[in-house]
């Protein structure tokens, strides 16, 4: 079944979407806008595992692909590296938005993802959306002294050749997100870029301006 856009964002209506690239800031700006806002947040990479378990091979075949160790998952060339990527984000898309659905009928929902621009065009309006951005280089860095993604640190900290896997990340995460960051830039949508001078208080500000939400201070 097909549902046209229209009826979509009619039932995500009560969703806002803070996407944008990797190490953009969202999953901080998320939490403090939720915690400031007595909101719930969704985040798309923290339902993968649940959503995997109730997946199909058949139809969600990327999300079932495993790999033995860090050498299997890190040792494909950036070319297979990506297409899994934007493989297991388009099959994990169909549980997302029903979760969405069902999670805000009765509440407002900040939803932390990665999505397209055509997506974008087709879920919501320029008014529930806003894209943080970060230049998309050294990414892995920036990601693995976070916090939140030590396991993933410890992850490709066990390939035979570290500085390998994070070059094959690197490289990968750069082709799939210089052209999205640069058109963000170029579009009309909402967009805060994350600079070394960026504060978390200055940009909550910003995007609960966007948004439209009561500051409380």
């Amino acid at each position: 079944m097909i549902f046209q856009d229209n009826v979509i964002k009619e039932y995500l209506k009560n969703v806002y979407f803070i996407t944008g690239t990797p190490c953009g800031g969202k999953t901080t700006i998320s939490r403090e806008l939720a915690k400031r806002h007595n909101l719930l947040v969704y985040d798309v990479d923290e339902q993968f595992e649940k959503h995997q378990k109730i997946s199909n091979v058949v139809y969600q075949p990327a999300m079932n692909q495993f790999f033995k160790d860090a050498d299997e998952f890190f040792g494909r060339t950036v070319e297979e590296y990506r297409k899994w990527l934007i493989d297991n984000t388009r099959e994990q898309l169909d549980f997302v938005l029903l979760d969405l659905i069902r999670l805000s009928e009765n509440q407002i929902i900040l939803c932390d993802c990665h999505l397209t621009m055509e997506e974008v065009e087709r879920f919501t309006e320029p008014s529930r959306i806003v894209f943080l951005i970060k230049e998309p280089s050294n990414i892995i860095d920036d990601y693995c002294n976070r916090p939140d993604h030590q396991g993933f640190r410890n992850f490709i900290n066990s390939a035979s050749d570290t500085e390998k896997a994070k070059t094959t990340c690197n490289e990968t995460l750069k082709s799939l997100n210089q052209n999205h960051y640069n058109a963000v830039k170029d579009s009309e949508y909402y967009w805060i870029e994350r600079t070394p001078s960026s504060t978390v208080a200055e940009t909550v500000k910003k995007v609960e301006r966007h948004f439209g939400f009561m500051v409380m201070e």
